[in-house]
């Protein structure tokens, strides 16, 4: 792993080609140290952070599922990122696609968790309109910490019951049945998340992005080309004029690279 951006003393000399998993100088990044570097700012209220991969022609998945262009070290990272939340949201159909299951306590950061506050892993929160999952899942019978179900207050009656029946909380986020997605970002700061990560898919992510909730991007760019006709990262609604993050980081292994991006203005306390 090399950190391209920014350039210090430390990074200016390394080699420009390292071995798959290491840094140039043959060594593999710790989880520490991938926690430091994707560490949440200081900020009053919440935070919310996406984190997608993308091919070259901008492909979010192949075949349904984000797996296949993805790899190790993006793995990496989508679990020291889950291990920094506080809840991870995602939307119905990237949970019954990509058969999402709950969150786990990691070892690795439990004294992390427990000094910032935090629970022994993040909650998943589902944002659904219709409600339309199996609430006989272990994401929702069995999690350590309770799952969430954003919804809004015309959702069916019947699904709601259900989904507390299994053991989830059904937080309201929306006056019909879709969820606002400013609302939502407002509903989890106000049950104590500030740490928030959504893992998409591309239509919750658009949404988010064209109500100008979102703080921060995180994106894999794989060296790899999909064609066929996959979903970008985003989807959804167009914001009137595009929105222009800044460069936190860029991190490069294997010719994946790892970028950090958040709104201009946003700075730590």
């Amino acid at each position: 792993m090399r950190r391209l951006f920014p350039v210090t003393y430390e990074t200016a000399d390394q080699p420009s080609v390292g071995a798959p998993g290491t840094d140039g100088a043959g060594r593999e990044w710790e989880l520490g140290e991938l926690a430091e570097a994707y560490a949440y700012p200081v900020v009053q209220g919440p935070w919310l952070r996406a984190n997608m991969v993308s091919t070259l022609d901008g492909a979010a998945q192949h075949d349904g599922r984000s797996q296949p262009i993805s790899n190790a070290t993006d793995m990496r990272i989508f679990g020291v990122l889950r291990g920094l939340a506080d809840v991870v949201v995602a939307g119905a159909e990237t949970v019954r696609q990509e058969g999402y299951r709950p969150a786990r306590a990691r070892e690795a950061f439990a004294a992390l968790r427990e000094a910032a506050g935090q629970g022994p892993a993040p909650a998943i929160a589902v944002v659904t309109a219709s409600l339309d999952l199996d609430f006989s899942l272990p994401l929702f019978t069995s999690p350590l910490v309770p799952t969430l179900v954003l919804t809004g207050a015309a959702a069916p009656a019947d699904r709601i019951a259900e989904a507390e029946r299994a053991g989830a909380r059904v937080v309201i986020a929306g006056d019909g049945r879709g969820v606002d997605p400013a609302r939502a970002v407002r509903a989890l700061g106000g049950l104590g998340h500030t740490r928030l990560l959504t893992e998409g898919g591309p239509r919750l992510l658009g949404q988010f992005i064209a109500a100008g909730v979102l703080d921060e991007m995180c994106v894999t760019l794989s060296p790899m080309l999909a064609a066929g006709d996959a979903q970008r990262i985003a989807g959804g609604p167009s914001v009137p004029v595009p929105q222009r993050f800044e460069l936190v980081s860029l991190l490069e292994e294997a010719g994946f690279l790892y970028g950090r991006y958040r709104r201009p203005g946003q700075r730590s306390e």
